[in-house]
């Protein structure tokens, strides 16, 4: 009995992940949304803990400019390892757990 591929096994999706991962500054990105309220300044909107940390104080913290920023973000979201939330204007981003925990399976087995 063949096994029926799911959207992470799949080659296109294999492929987002290993681009998600394969950029120091996105791993960054993904061991800062670990703890935001430790790496990120205290938000006006949204609960770090909740929504994630600001896409601004992401594009800070990497010193890069924010289409740069929204760049890596959009990789890492596109691979569904975060998970971007919208709030007055400005959008948060979270990891999101299962997904890299799926991800750090996948990458065992390899």
């Amino acid at each position: 009995m063949a096994v029926a591929e799911t959207t992470s096994t799949k080659p296109a999706h294999r492929e987002a992940l290993l681009k998600a991962i394969a950029s120091e500054r996105r791993i960054q990105i993904l061991e800062w949304l670990k703890d935001p309220v430790a790496h990120f300044p205290t938000q006006v909107h949204g609960d770090p803990l909740v929504d994630g940390a600001c896409n601004q104080f992401i594009a800070e913290k990497l010193g890069v400019s924010q289409p740069a920023a929204s760049r890596h973000l959009k990789v890492l979201a596109d691979a569904g390892l975060i998970i971007p939330t919208p709030r007055k204007g400005w959008t948060y981003y979270r990891r999101d757990e299962a997904s890299i925990d799926a991800l750090k399976r996948q990458l065992q087995e390899l």
